[in-house]
């Protein structure tokens, strides 16, 4: 019996490896082995021979600029991301209301996956020039928004960036709401303590990996977005997806070496992030196993 039962374990580990075959075939296709051509490339000269140089060129004051530009970009939106998305994931929570809930929750799953040039043209069409909401502001409050703002500069940028990123944030932190248990805030009340106090000492402890985890997934989401800096900046803002794309697909700019060594600095920036998104959310899980 304990052969069979032995034979058996084995077969359903196999099975379970089997299944897993197509999953891992794809990353090694489609992750894997691109970034490690990426690697290759971005060490390869031009006529074979091996350097570190486009590590060198890629940070040069126009290309470490772009990195600036993006890392204060994400961080800004990030930011603002998950302050905002912390209180409008909580009134969610506790909206009484189960279809109203069921509603906003996968009204801010729909808004988290519009991006890109959609939503750029979106936001030309609502707050360009002769946008909709620009000349609404003009016409009938003479309150002329431009040239102090720009849908096209970096404020415009961090407006359109805001948008995906607060309903994602959303859709993270409602999770760890209920984490926080009933008892501990009946527990809290009844040893004295009073709301700011339990948050203090329960609440934002408690949510404190959530915060970082979700934070962290922001920023590498803005770090890496490309379509909607493109269609709305094009060249007026340096950033580091763009300028990857003008080293390795442009005319001017043509440096496809540049712009790999660029793109393997990202993904060590991006990659750090999900490292540290992991590592928080393992301590997240915590509360809701327990």
């Amino acid at each position: 019996m304990d052969n069979i039962a032995k034979t058996a374990k084995s077969r359903k580990r196999w099975s379970a490896w089997l299944g897993l075959i197509p999953f891992l075939v794809f990353c090694l296709a489609f992750e894997i082995v691109p970034i490690l051509l990426l690697l290759r490339d971005s060490l390869l000269l031009k006529d074979g021979g091996m350097t570190l140089s486009h590590y060198g060129d890629a940070l040069a004051p126009l290309y470490l600029k772009s990195f600036i530009n993006s890392i204060k970009l994400s961080g800004l939106t990030a930011i603002i991301g998950t302050v905002l998305g912390v209180f409008i994931g909580y009134a969610i929570y506790r909206w009484p209301n189960k279809r109203v809930q069921d509603f906003l929750v996968t009204l801010s799953d729909v808004t988290t996956n519009f991006a890109g040039a959609p939503l750029a043209f979106a936001f030309i069409i609502i707050l360009g020039s002769n946008g909709v909401v620009t000349q609404f502001l003009l016409q009938y409050f003479h309150w002329k928004i431009y040239p102090d703002f720009s849908v096209y500069s970096f404020s415009g940028l961090t407006l359109a960036y805001v948008y995906f990123q607060l309903p994602l944030m959303v859709l993270l932190i409602i999770p760890a709401f209920a984490g926080l248990r009933k008892e501990w805030r009946e527990s809290a009340f009844n040893l004295g303590a009073d709301t700011l106090r339990y948050w203090l000492n329960i609440g934002i402890p408690v949510l404190s990996p959530s915060l970082i985890a979700g934070f962290t997934l922001l920023f590498a989401n803005a770090f890496g977005a490309y379509a909607t800096a493109y269609t709305l900046t094009g060249s007026r803002l340096s950033l580091v997806t763009l300028q990857i794309g003008f080293t390795i697909a442009g005319e001017v700019l043509h440096d496809p070496g540049i712009g790999q060594a660029m793109a393997i600095l990202s993904l060590l920036i991006m990659g750090s992030s999900i490292v540290i998104y992991q590592i928080a959310t393992n301590r997240a899980r915590r509360w809701t196993r327990n």
